[in-house]
């Protein structure tokens, strides 16, 4: 699937001309103002969105400042484009949450860069989360908005995690979403279903466990909310490529080299 990104702009000259350059790599939807966009953000799954500045009804900065601090929208990366060149523009949209901002007139070549750059590091981050097993879910927070609500899930999963039937329901109670909405946002945000999310919540507590060497291994799969070791250890080896007990012996070996 192409990424999806929204194009807000009040001049259609210039959404036909992004329309031309960034359609072959992703799939497009277009609005005339952030009024629009926003209610565009609210009906579809959106990767980026490339704004320009001056806009009626609602300008660019005020759109930034909505996604930045709408939970619903928080992680969405947003591009500016504007004619302003001040300084005290610049600062502006950057203090809003603006990941990137470009002049224009501007290099097609110089727009699908920061494009690419956003969504691929956004990518990575996700990946290096999910493959890592000490990393918090903070680190894929990309706004204030995001930290609030990855440190009230992390702690709401692990205040229910001896729960073995924990699920998506439950969760989106807890955190006051609704189902729909909260299903989207983690989506959005990691890359993962939250049943997925939730799994691998319990295998980092189980690894920072492991990695402490206070309890043994039955006793942690207890703790942790997995009902047999075997999948516990046929879960852990899929998402960290190790076995617990392989992982257990390397954080002993970087215990004795570090004294």
């Amino acid at each position: 699937m192409k990424p999806t990104l929204l194009l807000a702009d009040d001049n259609e000259e210039i959404l036909e001309f992004l329309e031309e350059e960034l359609q072959d790599e992703y799939i497009l939807l277009k609005a005339l103002n952030g009024a629009s966009a926003l209610q565009l953000l609210k009906e579809e799954t959106v990767q980026l969105v490339v704004s320009d500045v001056i806009m009626p009804e609602m300008d660019g900065f005020e759109l930034c400042a909505i996604l930045k601090t709408a939970i619903e929208f928080s992680h969405i990366p947003i591009i500016l484009l504007t004619a302003k060149n001040t300084l005290q523009s610049k600062i502006k949209g950057l203090e809003l949450g603006a990941d990137a901002y470009i002049e224009k007139p501007f290099s097609p070549a110089h727009l699908r860069a920061q494009i690419s750059n956003l969504l691929s590091n956004r990518n990575k981050i996700k990946d290096y989360f999910a493959s890592s097993p000490l990393v918090h879910i903070k680190s894929m927070a990309y706004s204030k908005a995001d930290e609030t609500f990855l440190e009230a899930l992390h702690e709401t999963i692990e205040k229910n995690m001896v729960n073995t039937s924990l699920d998506v329901e439950m969760l989106a109670k807890e955190m006051a979403m609704s189902r729909a909405t909260f299903y989207r946002k983690i989506k959005d945000i990691s890359n993962l279903t939250p049943h997925e999310l939730i799994d691998i919540t319990r295998l980092k507590k189980a690894a920072a466990l492991l990695a402490d060497g206070s309890f043994k291994i039955y006793a942690i799969i207890d703790m942790v909310g997995y009902s047999s070791q075997s999948n516990f250890s046929r879960s852990f080896q899929k998402q960290f490529s190790m076995t617990p007990t392989e992982y257990v012996s390397l954080k002993q070996t970087e215990k004795r080299q570090e004294r």
